[in-house]
């Protein structure tokens, strides 16, 4: 029922200016998010899945959007496309978004291999093919993600063949057009059945659909078009990244199926804790331990910032948690646009100490005589109130 959906636009996190490409991309990011092989058994992001994709179906659709726009769901009921457990289906009647290359993307990029022909609706074609992408998982260090780094990686991919430059062909030979589907890589066959005549559609079993077929296969890539290939590339990772997220090299995948293009490459970045900074999106935050006696009277402490070290006074009086705030020393911004960067937190840590001499013990026993027993009162007072309620 209509009354039990999201807003289109909340679904995608988009407001109503937002363009093709603001639409496009807001789904790319959610359907790779929450897609069922990244999630398997998970029927919450299943449902969100089902959801988004019903949401992209109407906003990628001029005449669609058109409709909710000036109606809600009213103007487009019954038309959005579905999601079941067994798969996608009802794109078979959709005109919408171009779907090819956002499925292209998040199927190959986690195992599909870039093949989604499975998928109602649409089916392979002959001719070139986008080969499948490859995900490198990258660790570096937290100094390294706050200054920046190039790094080094090794990439195992399919290449096109340079025996046969990948046409697959053994050399004085070529490419021909299959016999069996002409061409096409599609086979048509027609039933009668008591609904009349049903045609269904199937790959070419000969030429698995590229439409050609080699007569004399290259003994190098066994008519693949396409060899293993080992190749180590170097990566600029920007300043400011973090854990989870992902830089695409694009072109730097595997090469595609019938002289197609190249897929991308997804490098998930994973920053290593340090010693004593911990981090919060640009934010640092830091705890700095100095003796009671230090917050007490005062101090001027060095403390350390990914910078190096700076001053920081604090003043007589400063009780354990308290936090003191360093503008701008935290890590750059990645990503945003005409933003420096976040800040430090520094948090006062008081320590009592544990062992104490025989002088020292002295000493705080007449630090107790002479202090004002003003806050010996209150401190009184506050320890009745909280027996009292503890004993209601």
């Amino acid at each position: 029922m209509a009354e039990d959906k999201r807003d289109y636009y909340e679904v995608l996190g988009v407001d109503k200016n937002a363009t093709a490409d603001d639409i496009k991309k807001a789904y790319r990011k959610l359907a790779m998010k929450y897609h069922p092989d990244r999630n398997p058994g998970d029927k919450t992001a299943e449902a969100k899945f089902k959801e988004i994709n019903e949401a992209y179906q109407v906003l990628s659709n001029e005449d669609e959007k058109a409709r909710y726009d000036q109606f809600g769901f009213a103007g487009v009921d019954g038309s959005q496309a579905g999601y079941d457990a067994g798969g996608f289906s009802g794109f078979s009647g959709f005109s919408g978004g171009d779907f090819s290359d956002i499925f292209s993307d998040l199927f190959s990029t986690f195992g599909g291999g870039g093949d989604y022909s499975g998928f109602t609706g649409y089916s392979s074609s002959a001719g070139p093919k986008r080969g499948s992408d490859l995900r490198v998982n990258l660790t570096i260090t937290f100094d390294e993600a706050v200054s920046g780094v190039e790094k080094k990686i090794k990439l195992n991919r399919m290449e096109a063949c340079s025996k046969c430059g990948g046409s697959g062909a053994a050399a004085g030979t070529s490419q021909k057009t299959c016999p069996k589907c002409h061409g096409t890589g599609q086979i048509k066959t027609s039933s009668r059945t008591i609904l009349g005549m049903m045609q269904t559609v199937t790959t070419c079993d000969q030429c698995h659909g590229t439409g050609q077929v080699v007569e004399k296969p290259c003994p190098d890539c066994s008519g693949s078009g396409v060899t293993k290939a080992t190749r180590t590339i170097t990566v600029n990772i920007p300043a400011g990244v973090d854990t989870g997220n992902i830089l695409t090299l694009r072109g730097e995948g595997n090469t595609g199926a019938n002289s197609g293009g190249k897929g991308d490459v997804f490098i998930v970045i994973n920053v290593k804790p340090h010693e004593y900074f911990r981090r919060d999106g640009s934010d640092i935050y830091l705890d700095m331990p100095i003796s009671m006696v230090s917050a007490a009277l005062g101090c001027e402490v060095r403390v350390p910032t990914i910078d190096g070290f700076v001053k920081l006074k604090v003043p007589e009086g400063t009780q354990s948690g308290t936090v003191f705030k360093l503008g701008g020393k935290g890590i750059k911004q990645n990503g945003v646009l005409n933003r420096g960067r976040g800040d430090q937190f520094v948090t006062i840590i008081a320590e009592v100490p544990k062992k104490l001499n025989s002088r020292q013990k002295e000493a705080l026993k007449e630090f107790d005589s002479v202090t004002n027993t003003d806050d010996y009162e209150k401190l009184h007072r506050f320890n009745q109130q909280i027996q009292k309620a503890a004993n209601k």
